[in-house]
């Protein structure tokens, strides 16, 4: 074994920073996430860079925002190549928008890839959505994928041995017993390794049906005092599943079932790593790819549960959990604000690597928090977030959305409305302060936008990504 760490990261697909046991939620059953935080440490003001999956997704691992990797909105084509999948596979109605495999990350550099070059074991089981999926890529040895995106928990799609499959199973079990499988395999050998294990739990279906009664009924006779029930949201866009009274109740039980059936699988491969003697070799995180809206503001969804597309902190803010006992101080909750284009850098600096890439990269290590160290600088770091057209920056105290071209635009006081309920943006007395964030708006993104993957330029609408940007595509055609 080497004297690098073995690292494991545990990604949620559309779970918000508010449902875990651990930051404050008594009615959500979370109990290994609960003891991976009171056992590491846990951030409650990190930030997804885009509020949807695959931009999201593409940032964590390339360490660029989405102006700078292409990828604007969730992947609805260029998953599988559609003619080569069996036939009884093909005529399903969820490959409807597919046509030829693309490798959206072509030619950019993943942390994945450099882990590889220093010697890392590196394997995939779960969720991609980053195009091609049948293909193992980026520097990953063993791959178990979802052929798609999202999917049916007991139904869902798969890819194994390069070959795409309807399954019998619930997936969130079957993540966790190819991802343990992956762990048996890899921890045999003498380099170190790097699994990501990427469930596609909280994401809907919520329905009854698509969950093992033994967790929905957990929540049977749940008030979810611990979920807002409001008004719908005048933007909410009719396609999400949303409801009120017993329906709401209905989608609130499978919402959190899901949850509460991924910590049962966290708490296998936590249990695997103790059995194994790897648990003090061994950095586990768990964050998710956006955050989500379960009727907070009114809204059903995450990014694209409006539209206008919104940046509410419900869609941006993650949960975040680092937890490597020895190295990392144990209970500690940090304050600072961080993003997914900080997991780049601070990964490298994890494993003693550097990146060879001169590719300017808007994220900075935040290891020194981990270490549980002051670190100055991260007092005045600035989150900034973009969902095509729609950008936003926010410090501790504001924030500022701007729609372009025409808006409407945001502006939030959040130490005074830390619920983003009073809109400030024409208000005389905070002029001030929207010149000061507009200016960091625009220098910020000006400094890092490759000017032919530019979201504001892009008609993003929520409703999925096409094709990549980029020679031969426009913009028009690369959305739906």
């Amino acid at each position: 074994m080497s004297g690098k760490p073995n690292i494991i990261v545990i990604l949620a697909d559309d779970m918000g920073s508010w449902a875990l046991g651990c930051a404050g939620n008594d009615e959500i059953h979370t109990p290994n996430l609960d003891r991976l935080a009171a056992e590491g440490m846990r951030f409650d003001h990190f930030f997804c860079t885009s509020p949807v999956c695959s931009p999201a997704r593409a940032s964590i691992l390339t360490g660029r925002m989405p102006s700078q990797h292409g990828v604007h909105d969730w992947i609805c084509s260029g998953n599988v190549n559609r003619s080569e999948l069996r036939e009884e596979v093909q005529s399903q109605p969820i490959f409807a928008d597919e046509r030829t495999a693309i490798e959206y990350l072509a030619g950019q550099l993943t942390y994945s890839e450099l882990l590889a070059e220093a010697g890392y074991a590196c394997a995939l089981s779960g969720k991609w959505h980053l195009g091609a999926s049948a293909v193992p890529q980026k520097g990953f040895e063993r791959w178990f994928s979802i052929a798609r995106g999202g999917c049916s928990y007991m139904k869902p799609d798969m890819v194994e041995n390069g070959e795409v499959t309807l399954m019998d199973g619930y997936v969130t079990d079957l993540i966790t017993d190819r991802a343990l499988d992956f762990l048996n395999e890899i921890s045999q050998q003498d380099n170190p390794f790097y699994l990501s294990v990427h469930y596609t739990a909280p994401h809907s279906p919520w329905d009854r049906s698509e969950h093992p009664d033994s967790y929905v009924s957990m929540y049977e006779d749940c008030p979810f005092d611990s979920v807002p029930e409001l008004p719908l949201h005048v933007n909410q866009i009719t396609s999400a599943p949303h409801g009120e009274g017993e329906r709401r109740k209905e989608l609130l039980r499978g919402y959190y079932a899901s949850v509460t059936a991924m910590d049962d699988g966290i708490g296998r491969i936590i249990a695997r790593l103790e059995e194994q003697g790897l648990r003090e070799q061994t950095l586990i995180i768990f964050t998710g790819d956006n955050g989500m809206n379960m009727g907070h503001h009114g809204i059903w969804g995450k990014g694209n549960g409006t539209f206008p597309l919104n940046m509410f902190d419900t869609s941006v803010k993650v949960p975040a959990i680092f937890s490597h006992p020895g190295v990392i101080p144990a209970g500690l909750v940090r304050s600072e604000l961080v993003s997914q284009y900080d997991i780049f850098p601070t990964l490298l600096a994890y494993a003693g690597l550097s990146n060879p890439d001169p590719y300017p990269l808007p994220g900075r290590s935040f290891l020194s928090l981990l270490r549980g160290e002051e670190d100055d600088g991260h007092e005045d770091i600035v989150i900034y977030d973009e969902y095509g057209p729609v950008r936003m920056i926010r410090t501790q105290a504001w924030k500022y959305v701007h729609r372009y071209p025409y808006g409407p635009h945001e502006l939030y006081d959040l130490q005074n409305d830390p619920n983003e309920d009073v809109n400030r943006i024409d208000d005389a007395a905070c002029e001030s302060v929207l010149k000061d964030l507009r200016r960091r708006l625009g220098e910020w993104f000006g400094k890092y936008t490759d000017p032919s993957k530019d979201g504001r330029i892009a008609p993003v609408t929520g409703n999925g990504q096409l094709a990549p940007l980029g020679v031969g595509i426009t913009e028009g055609s690369a959305f739906k």
